[in-house]
């Protein structure tokens, strides 16, 4: 990493992630009133819990991956902040940046198909929704945990 690094852009970020997860946080809240409240309509209401559980297990398999993920991506992010870089530092840097917003895009795809291909079995939709929100809110924690911890040093 360069000696020279402007943090602004990064501290802009960690706020801009901050707002997202309140407003993600909100919404999971929301989405999961309801799913519980159509759940009990049907006389399932005890799969409620069901669903959460299965989605904390879920999340316990993908942490370690996109804490990784959200990782590398501030280290990248914290060398683009630096001055000094060369064209070729650039350009694998910029590449990288680009392969980690595909990954990003697939992941949002996969989710996206996934859960309009789902039966429209409300526990079903619950995981799916539950498990895309809390993936989404992993990486912003992740990404700003490990900014805080990298701008520190």
């Amino acid at each position: 990493m360069q000696a020279s690094v402007d943090f602004k852009r990064i501290g802009r970020t960690i706020k801009i992630f901050a707002v997202a997860q309140f407003g993600l946080v909100a919404m999971l809240v929301y989405m999961a009133i309801l799913f519980q409240q159509k759940l009990r309509l049907i006389g399932r209401s005890h799969n409620f819990l069901q669903a959460v559980i299965v989605t904390l297990v879920i999340q316990l398999a993908l942490f370690y991956p996109i804490n990784k993920f959200a990782g590398k991506e501030v280290e990248r992010d914290l060398a683009l902040t630096g001055t000094g870089l060369s064209k070729e530092e650039l350009k694998a840097l910029t590449k990288k940046k680009r392969m980690a917003d595909v990954i990003k895009g697939a992941v949002l795809g996969f989710f996206g198909m996934f859960i309009a291909k789902a039966p429209g079995d409300p526990l079903v939709l619950s995981v799916l929704f539950f498990s895309f929100i809390l993936t989404i809110l992993t990486y912003l924690q992740c990404y700003n945990f490990a900014a805080k911890r990298l701008m520190k040093k």
